[in-house]
């Protein structure tokens, strides 16, 4: 099992930057991709940026080019730098991992808040 904790959150102006992080505890060599999702009130939780052990990253069209994603295995950390953020990034933003096996399991964080006033 893994656990997960985000941190970095806060409140930014718009075109300003965060850096979120996210650190994995417990079997975390069983982690076969991780992921940043946000979920703002009211709406579902979508997928913003993945990365997968090969290092391959996608990237959700609404923050391509404006976010990286990046993960180090070693400390088993995982981060998410922002820029240009923009009001609409409002959001909280979770981290996911998922599991490796035959039956896989989605590991999630508490979330950490990001508010881009204007």
């Amino acid at each position: 099992q893994v656990q997960l904790v985000e941190s970095g959150g806060g409140l930014v102006q718009a075109g300003g930057s965060l850096r979120l992080s996210c650190a994995a505890s417990g079997s975390a060599s069983s982690i076969s991709a991780m992921a940043w999702y946000r979920q703002a009130p009211g709406k579902q939780r979508e997928l913003v940026a993945q990365i997968i052990s090969g290092g391959i990253t996608n990237y959700a069209d609404s923050v391509k080019g404006r976010c990286t994603i990046s993960r180090d295995n070693a400390k088993n950390t995982m981060s998410l730098e922002m820029n240009s953020l923009k009001p609409e990034d409002t959001a909280v933003y979770y981290c996911y991992a998922r599991s490796t096996g035959y039956i896989k399991y989605d590991y999630w964080g508490q979330g950490t808040q990001v508010t881009v006033s204007s």
